[in-house]
């Protein structure tokens, strides 16, 4: 019987010509494996990596630093400057809010003295001039400033006008007396004052 002859025998006895192809597929193989190999040496160098290594770099990058890292710098930086001013200026403006609920209390006792002075009522070196002047200070201290003099030009941005008088002493609208004295606590209007307004009259 006869025996069975394998296909690629076939071929090679039938004289069919090699393509390559066989010789193509081992260059792959050689060329998987040698990429396999350079992976596996890559990863090798990748865990040689020291402490060493990454502190050099980052003495490197302090000593040179790049120009991203310099423009991150300096953005930060500015950052840092804005958030300053914005805590400086919140922090003053809370400070005077605080500062106005304190002296608004105080601001009845003022009205008090200065209608006790305006009456004669406030006796040079007496107990009660000594501890006026000593309270007056005392806000003063605070920042808080009175306004509202007679003869002072009438301005509707401070002043309350509650009566106008004709008059023909003045040229314009001013002070003729002050009922209430008005107080500005820094650049803070906490209260216009209530006067009478002289205005010209026409004889």
């Amino acid at each position: 019987m006869a025996d069975k002859k394998h296909p690629d025998n076939d071929a090679s006895a039938a004289g069919v010509p090699d393509d390559g192809t066989a010789a193509a597929g081992a260059a792959a193989a050689d060329a998987a494996s040698a990429s396999e190999a350079d992976g596996t040496a890559d990863g090798i160098e990748e865990d040689e990596l020291t402490v060493q290594d990454i502190l050099d770099a980052a003495e490197r990058e302090e000593a040179e630093p790049t120009s991203e890292h310099l423009a991150d710098l300096k953005r930060v930086t500015a950052e840092y400057a804005n958030y300053r001013r914005r805590t400086e200026a919140n922090r003053a403006i809370e400070k005077e809010r605080v500062t106005g609920d304190i002296v608004k209390v105080l601001i009845p006792v003022l009205d008090d003295i200065y209608r006790a002075e305006k009456h004669g009522d406030l006796v040079p070196d007496s107990a009660f001039a000594t501890i006026a002047a000593k309270l007056r200070a005392s806000v003063e201290r605070l920042g808080l400033t009175s306004f509202g003099t007679v003869g002072d030009p009438f301005d509707p941005t401070m002043h309350e006008a509650i009566f106008q008088q004709p008059s023909a002493a003045v040229d314009t609208e001013t002070v003729g007396d002050v009922a209430e004295t008005g107080y500005y606590l820094g650049s803070t209007l906490l209260r216009a004052a209530k006067v009478v307004v002289q205005v010209p009259s026409d004889g």
